[in-house]
């Protein structure tokens, strides 16, 4: 089975509100975080905000979201959302409080269900996610949520409806890194199903290049790597996993310590 507790994760897509990881290729969602269920209180109570969060660091596209709200409102809504942020990599499940704050006060927005949605799903609580991620959406939201919300698919033990929207015709639109993440997560899908091979053939439909270099094409490299592991293709595996590591300029997935141990 592939491993997605390893590595794979990538950078954040354009415009989108937290600083976040991409979805990942392998089986079992569940695997990578235990869904947490809070308790009332985590709901109603807003976290303190750190006294160094201004709102002017959030991205002016996404204050401009808020020009609606009185001024004191978007500004308390723009410091939970920059602290969600701050806090999503290490603490995500106080970086969803801080989400959960902003949305209280401003819930019709679709920038701050969108932050709600990302952090939910850096908590591994995938049926959340999902709802704030598609609420997101109808609301507006102009950031391509598609690849997580097929990832969250999977997280909640869908994944023939995972592949059912990586077939769709929204997901035919897209072009480019927004594409490969499509493939990303379609693959994982597969593999969640115990269908490897197909799950290499959409990886490397159209065919990689390997002399490609970023944040998505090392996380494509890695999950074609992780698949041909699993299909006990060791050799070919460690070149993609070296071709991983190449591609990683900057180190998001831990592709280097899989060519270590197979090497």
């Amino acid at each position: 089975m592939i491993d997605d507790t390893r590595g794979g994760n990538g950078k954040p897509r354009p415009r989108r509100v937290l600083r976040s990881q991409g979805p990942t290729s392998g089986p079992a969602r569940a695997r990578r975080a235990q869904p947490r269920h809070p308790s009332a209180g985590d709901e109603t109570a807003a976290p303190p905000i750190p006294p160094d969060i201004e709102a002017k660091q959030l991205a002016p596209e996404i204050r401009r979201e808020l020009s609606t709200l009185d001024r004191a409102t978007a500004d308390a809504v723009a410091r939970h959302l920059v602290a969600a942020g701050e806090l999503i990599d290490d603490d995500p499940e106080a970086a969803l409080r801080h989400a959960r704050a902003a949305r209280a006060r401003s819930g019709r927005i679709a920038a701050v269900r969108e932050a709600v949605g990302i952090a939910a799903y850096h908590c591994g609580d995938w049926a959340q996610a999902l709802a704030e991620l598609r609420t997101a959406r109808r609301m507006g939201s102009k950031s391509p949520l598609l690849p997580l919300i097929i990832d969250c698919e999977r997280g909640v033990g869908r994944p023939e409806r995972a592949l059912e929207l990586a077939r769709g015709p929204e997901a035919a639109l897209l072009s480019g890194e927004e594409a490969d993440e499509v493939r990303i997560v379609a693959a994982g899908a597969r593999a969640d199903l115990g269908q490897l091979e197909q799950a290499l053939t959409v990886l490397s439909t159209p065919q990689l290049d390997p002399v490609r270099r970023g944040t998505t094409a090392a996380r494509l490299f890695y999950a074609y790597a992780e698949t041909l592991l699993a299909l006990d293709r060791r050799d070919e595996a460690l070149e993609w996993f070296l071709r991983a590591a190449a591609a990683d300029i900057e180190g998001v997935t831990d592709a280097e310590d899989r060519v270590s141990e197979l090497g």
